[in-house]
């Protein structure tokens, strides 16, 4: 059956006991300490050095408690609402089906430590066995992201009524799904439905920790990447003790020797508190050993995409689809050169990129200009020692009837979106011949394709052509050196200048011709341009990537 962590008997009448390991280490020590105070016969080294190691043991908690962040509101609020709550109480009124003692809750550094592991492993979907008030549901809840979802099994209904106005109130307590009732019963309909999770946290019934780690391994409810994390598992020190006769740390030993000697996994305990216990699964020996099954050298398809270590650049990377580009690749693991001809943009942008943990630089350049281009790409290399991803995106438009067209019109929008392509290409097509290894992308635009109405742009139209064929003819030359040449075509893309006093007339009949029914947003973008910029394109080169809503389609 599924109870509470800490349920026993000293608990239930309330007594002050020694919680975790170093609680029954200070408790043994202090009286130890004691012992030798009213002993005239004991050294006064011998009183030091058990007064030290009082000390050292005691402050250890309290030292977690301070520098660990402080828990959110709440949690707060959670925690003293339960440790109020007089449980003994509502066992008596017949309104819980076990005597519940308020020192089983989840206390703030570990519901920080579980809020860490979320972040850690980028978990989205989390199973919970044994949620008590929710204290541990709440923090993790806390660390997932936009979308991410709990899934917490309850034995006691009267938890989940006890813990659904807190959750209510906090902007994260609607992750939370709460399943009161058998856990077992509850992972089997799991099962059934063919759910999975990146991360299952368990702290129920000891005894049965084995039957449910072997049903979640069992049945997949486990993710390939994810974690099983196990609270208690040093059980006051009682699962390493040779004389333990407790039954919950006698269950606890044999748990803990299970999943060591468990082939399919590996663990560590952290010796945090009682202990947690974090466990992920190993490559087995039963099945077809190739990339498809372990990942090209090892890495998932997720992990592919992954640009760790390598160095961009974005031109034209201070507003649009340039900085949705650079905050991708950022995001992404990339090192970003934010290049653009308004210093002031460049600059706002490499300060969000850095809010952000990414290493990133601005750098003001005009790639019409072959000397501005040169010194874009020497800085670069200069500071990073590397070009990897080059993604030339900067471009201008301007919308002429074609026998309006000027010339100085013609040269303007040629100078930037192709002869400043192609110098930009040349010139880190250069760097990456040199190092074996590369991926341009370039911005191209659906007009390379179709001729889009009833705005007139042959200039703009004409030049973007121009970049498709330019990708395809250095992609076809470079690879066999390691340089891969793509570009992007994007449709109309949903910018404020779309929304101005002279095209926003346009807007209708744009929409009227692209079947999905909306403008491009630059988000729409980003998991383009990562692809193209990581390992996991390596086969692809002189393809234009068209991502325009199917408009170019009718």
């Amino acid at each position: 059956r599924q109870t509470l962590k800490c349920y026993t008997l000293l608990f239930i009448f309330h007594l002050p006991v020694p919680d975790t390991p170093v609680e029954v280490l200070v408790d043994l020590l202090t009286k130890a300490k004691e012992i030798a105070a009213a002993s005239a016969n004991v050294p006064e080294e011998l009183k030091c050095h058990l007064q030290r190691a009082v000390d050292i043991a005691s402050g250890l908690d309290d030292y977690l408690e301070k520098m660990t962040t402080q828990e959110s509101e709440p949690l707060a609020e959670l925690y003293k609402k339960t440790v109020s709550h007089d449980w003994d109480q509502v066992h008596k009124d017949g309104k819980t089906m076990f005597r519940l003692p308020k020192e089983c809750i989840t206390g703030h550094v570990e519901g920080q430590t579980l809020k860490m592991l979320i972040h850690m492993s980028q978990a989205k979907k989390v199973l919970e066995i044994g949620m008590f008030t929710g204290y541990g549901a709440l923090s993790m809840a806390e660390g997932l992201p936009e979308g991410g979802s709990i899934v917490a099994c309850e034995l006691e209904p009267y938890l989940k009524d006890f813990a659904q106005p807190i959750f209510d109130k906090s902007p994260h307590g609607e992750k939370i799904n709460v399943r009161t009732g058998s856990a077992m019963d509850t992972l089997k309909e799991l099962a059934a439905a063919g759910e999975q999770f990146d991360m299952v946290f368990i702290d129920a019934d000891k005894n049965n920790y084995i039957n449910y780690y072997n049903f979640i391994l069992d049945n997949n409810l486990l993710r390939m990447q994810g974690v099983i994390c196990v609270d208690n598992s040093l059980f006051k020190a009682k699962v390493y003790l040779k004389d333990t006769t407790d039954v919950n740390g006698l269950a606890l030993r044999e748990f803990n020797q299970f999943v060591a000697d468990d082939p399919r996994v590996e663990q560590v305990i952290i010796p945090l508190r009682d202990g947690i216990s974090v466990i992920r699964r190993v490559s087995v020996s039963e099945v077809t050993d190739d990339e498809v099954f372990r990942g090209v050298k090892g890495r998932t398809i997720l992990d592919r995409m992954r640009l760790d270590g390598k160095v961009a650049y974005v031109t034209g990377a201070g507003q649009g689809i340039g900085r949705a580009f650079a905050h991708a690749l950022g995001e992404a693991g990339a090192k970003v050169a934010v290049v653009d001809l308004d210093q002031d943009k460049a600059e706002a942008v490499t300060k969000e990129l850095s809010l952000k943990g990414i290493n990133a630089m601005s750098i003001t350049a005009d790639v019409s200009k072959p000397d501005d281009v040169q010194r874009m790409t020497d800085q670069i290399v200069s500071k990073w020692g590397e070009i990897h991803i080059a993604c030339n995106n900067a471009g201008i438009n301007m919308n002429s009837a074609s026998e309006d067209t000027s010339l100085e019109e013609w040269d303007e929008t040629f100078n930037v979106n192709l002869r400043g392509t192609f110098m930009c290409c040349q010139a880190a097509g250069r760097v990456m011949l040199k190092q074996g290894y590369g991926k341009i992308i370039n911005t191209a635009s659906m007009a390379s394709l179709i001729v889009p109405h009833p705005q007139k742009q042959l200039s703009y139209n004409t030049s973007k052509a121009g970049v498709v064929k330019l990708t395809q003819t250095l992609g076809a030359e470079w690879i066999d050196r390691g340089v891969r040449v793509n570009c992007i075509s994007p449709g109309i893309v949903d910018t404020p200048l779309i929304h101005s006093e002279s095209l926003r007339p346009l807007v209708q009949r744009w929409l009227s011709d692209i079947p999905a029914g909306r403008l491009a947003q630059v988000t729409d973008l980003q998991a383009a341009v990562v692809y193209l910029a990581s390992d996991a394109s390596d086969y692809m080169t002189g393809h234009n990537l068209v991502i325009e809503g199917g408009q170019s389609l009718w």
